[in-house]
């Protein structure tokens, strides 16, 4: 089997990929939640603790950037779909191409200049927040559309979406795990921990650098098998209003995007809404290193067994059982301070692992049911366009992410959080234990909603489709 260019395959096989190459496919997410998570575990509390933003500038914050998002990401999608294929590929050169201003940004965005005043530590947070976010959609919708070009295969795509997972997982070990043990100090009371700054800059210059090496080990290691069919040469143009169009009129593809944007909302809403949990309601933030083993502990335990439940009971099926599960669960962590038991931090992880096992198949799944809505599209279309259906997707999230960010600092603003005070009040933790379990819980019921409900590719219907879209592209090839 010959390459005529790096990283592109000109042959018939459109599948057949390697451990290997799903370890290097992996790296791609790992590379990306690096950095990304970091926003979620620490950002709301660098700007309320070390930079003291009032929590309603925050806000208005994440509301700006998300607005500016939602010009650039379609643009971004619509020009990589609109591009000629390069000799690196139709994807993987953007990847690789943004990642070193990818973790620039990063490393600018938690650095605290000393001497500037509120007002100039604002518009730092406004600049640096969105170039972050810029970079990050210069590599995550490349990446993200890059899984449709590696394999045509169904079950080759679910195993990608369950390797993505995992190097998310990864991503996630040093801001979760590692740095809640080394980034705070003790005040002088002896009990009250404070956020160091200078310790998370230095922290996350070398995660950065980290980030950028592992990209160039997702660039080595990939190749792009799907090649477009001659009827959808690209001219150079792009047609955004037109994809963005036929996509709303797409059912599986809106209600995965609004599941998805809520999967990353409860994600980043209680990673950053935990961290503050830890800090001032169970007073041992370095217990909040130990939220992400119960969270991804059952990831685990369930990969060996993740594609024969596939196999059998279909990807929706098992995610919408998943969420119900969760949800199921994370009421339970609420009713706990209805009976005395929620001072205790250890029977609260306890049923995060739980949690965790039931958000595992969404999470393990969610970008193999990307694929499937964006084929669908292409059935129904007949255009493959990877770069705008993943951009919208990706914006969707971005609106998860927005959510959690302008939801937390607007939740912590009702209860009475003081940003400028070393504790805060009983009556504030009490009431923000309610903030940590209470609202997951709601978000979780809405997901399943919408998946099991509103998404309506199910296992059978998956079938046909596939059977479908393999006739009509065997078809295009042949002429």
């Amino acid at each position: 089997m010959s390459k005529t260019t790096k990283g592109v395959q000109n042959s018939s096989a459109t599948h057949g990929i390697s451990t290997k190459e799903k370890m290097a496919y992996a790296c791609g997410d790992f590379g990306g939640v690096l950095t990304f998570s970091l926003i979620s575990s620490f950002l709301t509390m660098f700007y309320t603790d070390c930079m003291h933003i009032p929590l309603a500038q925050i806000t208005i914050l994440m509301l700006v950037a998300r607005i500016w998002d939602a010009i650039n990401d379609p643009l971004w999608g619509g020009f990589i779909d609109s591009r000629k294929p390069t000799k690196a590929g139709r994807f993987r050169p953007y990847v690789i191409g943004a990642s070193i201003p990818l973790a620039i940004a990063a490393v600018l965005m938690f650095t605290k200049i000393p001497g500037l005043s509120p007002q100039q530590y604002l518009i730092y947070a406004y600049v640096t927040y969105i170039l972050y976010g810029m970079m990050y959609t210069g590599v995550n919708i490349p990446y993200g559309s890059l899984a449709s070009v590696i394999t045509d295969d169904p079950q080759e795509r679910s195993s990608l979406s369950v390797w993505r997972s995992v190097g998310a997982g990864f991503g996630n070990i040093p801001s979760m795990i590692i740095l809640p043990m080394i980034v705070y100090s003790t005040a002088a009371d002896g009990k009250t921990k404070i956020l160091e700054s200078s310790k998370l800059t230095v922290a996350i210059i070398v995660i950065a650098i980290l980030s950028v090496i592992i990209y160039f080990i997702h660039f080595k290691g990939t190749t792009e098998r799907v090649q477009l069919p001659p009827s959808q040469k690209r001219e150079g143009k792009m047609h955004i209003f037109r994809t963005v169009g036929d996509l709303f009129k797409n059912p599986p593809f809106i209600f995965l995007c609004i599941t998805s944007m809520l999967l990353i909302a409860f994600q980043m809403y209680t990673q950053t809404t935990y961290n503050y949990l830890f800090k001032n309601f169970y007073e041992k933030p370095s217990l909040f290193a130990f939220v992400t083993v119960c969270t991804y502990v059952p990831m685990a335990l369930f990969l060996p067994i993740i594609g024969k439940l596939v196999r059998k009971y279909g990807k929706k099926e098992i995610c919408a059982f998943g969420l119900a599960f969760a949800a199921v669960i994370n009421f339970v962590m609420y009713a706990l301070s209805f009976v005395g038991l929620s001072q205790n931090p250890y029977i609260f992880m306890a049923l995060l692992f739980f949690s965790g096992a039931g958000q595992t198949f969404l999470t393990l799944e969610v970008w193999a049911l990307v694929m499937d809505v964006i084929d669908y599209h292409e059935l129904k279309t007949g255009r493959r366009e990877e770069g705008t259906s993943y951009a919208l997707y990706s914006f969707t999230r971005k609106l998860g992410q927005t959510l959690a960010g302008v939801g937390v600092p607007i939740l912590l603003g009702v209860i009475g959080y003081n940003v400028n005070a070393a504790a805060q009040t009983a009556e504030v933790t009490a009431r923000l234990y309610t903030m940590a379990t209470l609202v997951p819980a709601i978000v979780l019921v809405v997901m399943f909603v919408c998946l099991g409900f509103g998404y309506s590719l199910s296992k059978k219907k998956l079938e046909v489709m596939y059977a479908e879209l393999e006739a009509k592209r065997a078809e295009e090839m042949s002429e």
